[in-house]
């Protein structure tokens, strides 16, 4: 039978190291930092979990697919993105939201895995998503998305409430994982289609 929890923790793997080979493609990055940006989106977010979690050695050490479907998808986009230019500009944005609602399952998945509560779950599975972008932003030297007004962990809240919340009414755990995934999804996707964002937090300085 397919480890399912298994099979999308690498396919989010592969989505967010295409995310962090892109970026790096943007910023024309040569070939040691396209797979230094591709491996830190891909595996820096689970890396802060599993170390917060104390479960060490973190994931990749232990199980070396990781690191292999990392290098193959940097081989492939080398490959088949010879242009970055010519990218359309939304397959970056995509890749990196469908990568967010895959690792945010898997991380609220592994602390409820540890018999931790439903709330330390939910927030595990926010870094799970959001750490390894925090990161990639950080070495292009850009505001990381998830500190901006766009409507980015948010998504990632709401898909991991969702899949505890189905789970602890005993919903199945395939229905579970899908319509989490799905409602993180939806939501980030809807907030790159129509810009949506929350209100700005703007002090003012007294003149």
């Amino acid at each position: 039978m397919i480890d399912w929890i298994y099979f999308f923790d690498l396919c989010g793997t592969a989505v967010f190291a295409l995310s962090g080979a892109l970026a790096a493609g943007r910023h024309k990055m040569d070939p040691f930092g396209v797979l230094v940006l591709a491996s830190v989106t891909a595996i820096g977010g689970g890396s802060i979990r599993d170390a917060l979690l104390g479960t060490t050695p973190v994931f990749w050490i232990q199980d070396h697919n990781y690191i292999t479907v990392i290098l193959v998808t940097v081989f492939l986009t080398f490959i088949f993105v010879r242009k970055p230019k010519r990218v359309p500009r939304y397959i970056l944005p995509v890749a990196d939201a469908l990568g967010l609602a895959l690792f945010t399952v898997i991380g609220v998945e592994k602390a409820l895995n540890l018999e931790l509560s439903g709330m330390t779950a939910v927030v595990m599975g926010l870094i799970t998503g959001v750490g390894g972008g925090i990161i990639r932003d950080l070495l292009c030297q850009q505001v990381p998305m998830v500190l901006r007004t766009e409507i980015y962990a948010t998504a990632s809240i709401m898909g991991g409430i969702c899949y505890t919340i189905s789970l602890h009414w005993g919903a199945a755990d395939m229905f579970a994982l899908l319509f989490a995934m799905s409602t993180a999804l939806v939501i980030r996707l809807a907030a790159i289609r129509w810009h949506l964002s929350l209100p700005a937090f703007d002090l003012k300085t007294p003149q």
